[in-house]
């Protein structure tokens, strides 16, 4: 038997909708560790889905860090106003800027990479330089055990809208591109 308690514990920790969590407590047989992975599986597809819908909205997040002598503007785009306005998507645009503040990614995704630099390199170096310089593979600046594609992907199921980084740019003094 399912609780309210139980329902507004979950949706508390996954920030999933209340008739969702009542559901995947109900397929989990009450457990609420399943019914997190459970809900988790059901975002990853949700998200899937939604990856072709057009993502026109958003905001431009800039960060400067150390005493004007680093700076980051990155594009973030939604489907809706309504999410480029909510606090979480406004904290999430915040995060991403200081990640790559601090990270220093040369791309977004692997697609973005010209086919011929990773030309000449083994798998350990090649796999390397892909977790060091495409943004989505590297550890998020909040939880570097979770990769910031999976951050996206995890927005994107909670928000309900597929979420884009769209571009950025890294500026350092003295500092080339």
């Amino acid at each position: 038997m399912v609780t309210v308690d139980d329902v507004k514990s979950l949706r508390e920790t996954t920030g999933a909708g209340v008739m969702e969590c009542k559901k995947a407590l109900a397929e989990c047989q009450g457990d609420a560790t399943q019914a997190v992975k459970w809900l988790q599986e059901k975002g990853m597809s949700k998200a899937a889905k939604r990856s072709s819908r057009e993502a026109s909205e958003g905001l431009v997040e800039a960060y400067i860090h150390n005493a004007g002598r680093l700076g980051v503007l990155v594009e973030i785009n939604c489907e809706t106003d309504f999410v480029a306005r909510n606090e979480q998507f406004k904290e999430f645009a915040h995060s991403i800027a200081m990640h790559i503040a601090a990270a220093g990614p040369a791309y977004i995704t692997e697609d973005e990479i010209p086919v011929d630099l990773l030309d000449g390199l083994d798998d350990a170096e090649k796999n390397a330089f892909l977790k060091e310089k495409v943004l989505f593979n590297q550890g998020y600046i909040r939880d570097e055990s979770t990769p910031v594609g999976q951050v996206v992907t995890d927005l994107i199921a909670k928000t309900g809208e597929n979420i884009v980084i769209r571009r950025f740019s890294r500026f350092g003094l003295g500092q080339e591109r």
